[in-house]
């Protein structure tokens, strides 16, 4: 491993990334929340156990369901009836109002979360996300990154979600909305025709409710039915909606996850090993791999990080951590891969089989905010100079396309921003 990171060179890949998209969906989002919440304050009944609804205002007429637990939905509670009817149905019912306060606090809650992992979150709905994760899974799998995801949302917020996995937009909302709760579904283009197509056309995302009568009508009953009709007699019954659903039965989705740029209060990254790893060397490779996508992250964001914690995971799924405070803030490659080296040197002695590595950054401030010596100031030009060239390429072939190697001094690295 060497020292320096300007000793390091930038290697270009010429291979392009298929898209890499998860879909968030909380499960039972106003009950659950307000579930979490009401233990938070020292309940002692989860309202999730019991029977229980979320209701609008039942001294109204037009006080109606809004979201019910299992046990309700065992007493044949629906959602949108009265709350008249679902007291009939079960006499013992407990009833909570709405509060939507709370529900913004818990997707707020759950947003800064996923920023963790990725910049590209789309708001589908407040308990719905959609994330490009194309550019930030550093050789992990997309679907191990869901695994995580879920365990921390379980741990870190109370709460439970679905997650979708797939190429697109289209088919990791489709996956998602699978068997329920707390499930994780892949739903890859080969996967079409086995788990998407046997379903009832009404189940297609964005299909409209309209159009199913219509279809019946055609004899078109479930998705597979879509997928196999003629694309032109869709086109010439419901026009470009007709293209479309013919599209979204097939799987074909190009739409963009539509994000807004939101600073994080921390940024990190971990990856599941593909094997067991015990040494040390190759640890050190891959938290320097961690360190340029957490660093190159914060760079976009104009920040600059104060602590910088490394954890790790043993084959025995045995966490430990370790937090070290910088000397100076920063957004240097170099001062962050020092800091993080230094805290693993610090707590791997043992030498177990390790499985997972992350990295993390914390306490993280507008670059404005910090005042430099004249001595740092000259320190972190170079490093800056250097990571804002590495940056730039990353921009221009892709994230994945560059990475530190070899040997290289500064200014070999620096003659890379002129090619073409």
């Amino acid at each position: 491993m060497m020292n320096h990171l300007e000793d390091k060179v930038i290697e270009l890949h010429g291979d392009t990334m298929e898209k890499q998209i998860l879909h968030i969906d909380v499960n039972n989002a106003y009950l659950s929340w307000t579930a979490v919440e009401k233990l938070k304050q020292g309940s002692k009944i989860d309202i999730r156990d019991i029977p229980a609804i979320i209701g609008g205002d039942e001294s109204k007429r037009s006080g109606i369901v809004l979201a019910k637990s299992m046990k309700a939905k065992e007493c044949g509670i629906k959602t949108a009836e009265t709350i008249y009817q679902a007291k009939i149905k079960c006499p013992g019912l407990q009833i909570f109002p709405a509060n939507f306060a709370i529900y913004q606090k818990y997707s707020n809650a759950l947003y800064n979360l996923l920023l963790q992992y990725t910049d590209k979150i789309e708001r589908f709905s407040i308990d719905e996300c959609f994330l490009d994760m194309t550019n930030y899974l550093m050789k992990d799998t997309l679907l191990n990154k869901a695994k995580e995801i879920s365990k921390r949302v379980k741990k870190e917020l109370g709460f439970t979600v679905n997650i979708g996995v797939a190429n697109n937009k289209l088919l990791a909302k489709m996956a998602s909305d699978f068997t329920k709760p707390d499930k994780i579904h892949t739903l890859y283009q080969e996967e079409i025709k086995q788990k998407m197509w046997p379903l009832p056309i009404q189940d297609l995302f964005m299909l409209g409710r309209k159009s199913v009568p219509k279809l019946y009508n055609m004899q078109i009953k479930t998705i597979g039915d879509l997928a196999k009709a003629d694309k032109s007699m869709l086109e010439k019954k419901f026009g470009k909606h007709g293209i479309m659903m013919w599209e979204y039965a097939n799987g074909i989705d190009n739409t963009e996850v539509k994000y807004k740029k939101e600073k994080p209060k921390g940024i990190g990254n971990s990856i599941t090993l593909p094997q067991n790893i015990t040494q040390i060397k190759k640890l050190e490779e891959i938290l320097l791999a961690l360190a340029e996508q957490v660093t190159y992250r914060l760079r976009r964001y104009n920040l600059l990080a104060n602590t910088v914690s490394v954890q790790l995971r043993t084959k025995d799924f045995e966490d430990s951590s370790h937090q070290g405070k910088l000397i100076n803030a920063t957004a240097t490659t170099k001062e962050i891969y020092k800091q993080a080296k230094q805290l693993l040197e610090e707590m791997y002695q043992n030498g177990k089989p390790i499985r997972l590595i992350g990295l993390r950054v914390d306490n993280l401030i507008e670059k404005e905010e910090k005042q430099l010596s004249l001595f740092e100031s000259k320190e972190n030009d170079k490093q800056e100079k250097l990571d804002k060239t590495i940056d730039a390429l990353k921009e221009k072939y892709g994230y994945n396309t560059i990475t530190r190697a070899g040997k290289m001094q500064v200014q070999d690295i620096l003659k890379l921003k002129d090619i073409d």
